[in-house]
């Protein structure tokens, strides 16, 4: 058997707590955006960091309401949404520099959607060569840089945005 040793997890092992209620809605509710990785507010949306990334910078853009359909936004919370997905999609592009993108919605559990009930849009900034066998072969994603140093960075560059 092949192991791995990653002691810098134990922080993360020790330190996890289970949610009650909807991640989203709380994020919105409650100030503390640093803790809950929320990196802007619009009127009706947030952008925020994906606590458990597909690859480093892997955003969210969520409309404030709880709703798990497209159809049940207003016309204003939709225009602002797109909006919102832009303003992500150009921030990683300063920040970061991925060549490539995957954005997307995962509706209803078929659709692949880890929280069904409340819609948001996915913006995975892609590097050239950033999957290799340790995905396909380890089931293991491996991201380079630490979760807060993400969200200093983008935060930094949404203050030189302003």
């Amino acid at each position: 058997m092949e192991r791995m040793w990653a002691p810098w997890r134990m922080s993360y092992i020790s330190n996890a707590v289970t949610h009650e209620g909807c991640i989203f809605c709380k994020a919105w509710e409650e100030d503390d955006d640093r803790e809950r990785l929320v990196l802007a507010r619009s009127e009706h949306v947030l952008i925020m960091l994906n606590r458990y990334p597909y690859s480093g910078g892997h955003l969210m853009v969520v409309p404030a309401r709880h709703v798990s359909d497209m159809n049940d936004l207003s016309d204003m919370e939709l225009l602002d949404l797109m909006h919102s997905v832009r303003r992500a999609h150009n921030l990683l592009r300063a920040a970061a520099s991925p060549h490539g993108f995957n954005m997307g919605i995962n509706l209803g559990k078929a659709g692949g959607a880890g929280i069904e009930d409340h819609l948001h849009v996915h913006i995975v900034p892609r590097w050239n060569g950033d999957t290799n066998f340790m995905s396909v072969i380890g089931d293991v994603r491996i991201i380079p840089e630490g979760l807060m140093e993400t969200y200093d960075l983008l935060a930094e560059e949404l203050k030189a945005e302003a």
